[in-house]
């Protein structure tokens, strides 16, 4: 594991052979919400040894419809969920999508995500780069891994050597995406770890309804996939009702099936260093 990981797990118990995760719900609908996932999460991961990063995004700039949901409000998203990595004693990530937000989240948070349609936005990388934090680049759905050394690149010539890079799927015709797993050894040879996006991978954006869908019943058909060729992390967006999240509720995980989720794939990932 890389020493900067190494530095943001310190004083979680964890096997270092085991993968790490991050999770959360896609956006801070609450105070209320972000402590009862960062509670129940972080129990799970505690009893199964598996390092847990807590995600959220505390603002939604990317959305189909107008009128979809974006956000509580930026500075007041991000201080929930700086408090509930606080309390329960977790790292923290959130996106950003302009270069002037850097700075103000990396105020809150641990890892600077930057979002899928934004890894070839030269300032952005840059002004994540520069503030010392990690940042975890989602692979565009328009990009290979191959190609992605050039994010890592920006990153690093400003003096950051902490990146992580996210596998999330390629466009596949208009409406749906595909993942192509030799991606993950493909920018596990840029010298960083990577991780799987399981739920953002199985959406189905541009629905003529104004909302993305989604397959949520493959997310462990994912995950799997993903450990069994070399994944280093997973990325699982989990809601306690997905029904009623307002954000991506259609291809999140039922909070109450990552337990059981992780315990399977604790197994898989035993196997496959075996």
């Amino acid at each position: 594991m890389e020493t900067y990981l190494k530095d943001l797990f310190k004083g979680q118990h964890y096997d270092e052979k085991n993968f790490f995760l991050i999770a959360g719900p896609c956006v801070v609908e609450s105070e209320e919400l972000i402590m009862e996932v960062a509670e129940k999460v972080s129990s799970i991961c505690k009893n199964l040894g598996i390092p847990y990063v807590l995600k959220a995004s505390y603002r939604k700039a990317n959305r189909t419809s107008g009128s979809s949901f974006t956000g509580l409000g930026d500075e007041k998203a991000l201080d929930i969920l700086s408090r509930a990595g606080k309390r329960f004693q977790l790292p923290t990530t959130t996106d950003i999508h302009a270069h002037e937000e850097a700075a103000m989240a990396a105020k809150y948070v641990d890892i600077l995500q930057i979002p899928a349609f934004l890894c070839r936005q030269t300032d952005l990388l840059q002004a994540a780069a520069q503030t010392g934090k990690i940042v975890n680049v989602k692979k565009g759905q328009f990009v290979s891994g191959a190609a992605m050394k050039f994010a890592v690149e920006k990153i690093r010539k400003e003096g950051n050597n902490k990146v992580i890079l996210t596998e999330r799927g390629n466009s596949f015709g208009y409406q749906d995406l595909v993942v192509d797993y030799r991606n993950i050894p493909w920018m596990r040879a840029h010298g960083v770890p990577v991780v799987m996006d399981c739920t953002h991978s199985l959406q189905q954006p541009n629905q003529s309804s104004g909302v993305t869908g989604g397959n949520p019943e493959l997310i462990g058909t994912i995950a799997k996939a993903a450990i069994a060729t070399g994944a280093d992390g997973l990325f699982i967006e989990t809601h306690p009702n997905p029904a009623v999240a307002k954000s991506d509720g259609a291809n999140m995980l039922r909070l109450d099936l990552l337990e059981g989720l992780l315990t399977e794939l604790i197994r898989l990932r035993k196997a496959v260093n075996e």
